[in-house]
């Protein structure tokens, strides 16, 4: 994939706004570990819509590297050290949703306001999904605290899945405005 100018910078961009979106944050102290319900579902489910699969992707993997080289980006710091910590895999999640969520917009060419909702709410599950399996596997098999996934799940998926789910809502309204006026501007040569 040959990246131009405007696509490195747009992938910069929504790279830096997923930064502030984990700075916009609510801290949930659960027993086994402390959530963070942020705002960078919002700018992933953004970054899906506007950038398109691979470059939504991207940005997020742009992001996650900040944030590994030690720039505390992520809503707990940064470092590469993170990647043991059980709450990594929504970071992870956040990729393929991204991904999953530029590809349905693409193939679909939603119009209506409902109908970004599906690729947004697929995007939500693929999130969720990998975010539960690492988290259950971390506190398994790296912590050594036997968790059931069922308990991973509850406790701490149910929990944010309602808002998350509303940042879905609103990032679809939202796209429903910007994406003719986003189709048109990255067509304008520069």
């Amino acid at each position: 994939m040959r990246l131009t100018t405007k696509d490195i910078t747009f992938t910069a961009l929504f790279a830096a706004l997923i930064v502030v979106g984990a700075f916009l944050k609510v801290d949930i102290p659960l027993p086994l570990y402390t959530m963070h319900f942020t705002l960078q579902w919002f700018f992933v489910l953004m970054a899906g819509f506007l950038l398109g699969a691979k470059l939504g992707a991207f940005s997020v993997i742009t992001y996650i590297l900040i944030g590994l080289t030690g720039l505390p980006v992520f809503a707990a710091g940064g470092g590469i050290g993170y990647v043991l910590r059980p709450g990594f895999g929504f970071l992870l999640g956040f990729i393929f949703a991204a991904f999953l969520i530029g590809s349905l917009t693409e193939k679909l060419k939603p119009t209506k306001l409902w109908q970004y909702i599906i690729p947004a709410t697929v995007g939500l599950f693929a999130y969720y999904a990998v975010g539960a399996v690492y988290f259950y596997l971390i506190k398994n098999l790296y912590v050594g605290e036997a968790v059931s996934f069922s308990v991973v799940v509850v406790q701490y998926c149910l929990i944010t899945v309602l808002p998350d789910f509303i940042l879905c809502v609103v990032a679809a309204g939202f796209a429903t405005q910007l994406i003719p006026v986003f189709r048109k501007m990255i067509t304008v040569r520069l």
